[in-house]
């Protein structure tokens, strides 16, 4: 084999390594093809959405069910508008709820369904009712933080709690 062939073997091999490496870090940033199934959009209004940002995973069990198209913010309630996008293979019943969760102690936050009762399912465009905020570790640490001084400074005072 001649310093040509050998030059475009090494040329290919990079070009591999390349493709690899781009194929990887797609998967790490969930950019990726999804699973290409069809979907149906519902959405969910939370008062605190947290870190939580499009392409977030939406699951069930642990398991994957969709993702998060967009976010954006109700002009009339201030609250965050969160989209879904639910692969059509699964029906939630219609009082299915949704919760902003966190992978993790300090992981990515992602949508937690839990399914209700309901005999009728959720359609296309319907809002999820029931539903709970992230919760942000710096509210609860100053929460915790001050229930702290109060208690502190009504042992310091001599009155009992």
């Amino acid at each position: 084999m001649g310093r040509k062939g050998i030059e475009t073997l090494v040329g290919g091999f990079v070009l591999l390594g390349l493709a690899g490496l781009v194929f990887l870090a797609l998967q790490a940033a969930n950019l990726g093809a999804s699973g290409g199934g069809a979907t149906y959009q519902v959405q969910a209004r939370f008062d605190n959405i947290g870190g939580l940002k499009p392409r977030a995973p939406v699951r069930v069990a642990g398991v994957t069910v969709g993702r998060v198209k967009s976010i954006g913010v109700d002009p009339a309630t201030f609250q965050g508008v969160v989209k879904l996008d639910i692969e059509k293979a699964y029906n939630f019943p219609k009082d299915t709820a949704a919760k902003i969760l966190t992978s993790g102690l300090l992981g990515d936050q992602y949508i937690g369904l839990e399914p209700g009762g309901d005999d009728a399912n959720l359609a296309a465009g319907d809002t999820i009712a029931q539903t709970q905020s992230a919760v942000v570790l710096e509210n609860l640490i100053g929460q915790f933080l001050t229930s702290r001084a109060d208690t502190a400074g009504t042992a310091a005072s001599g009155a009992k709690p």
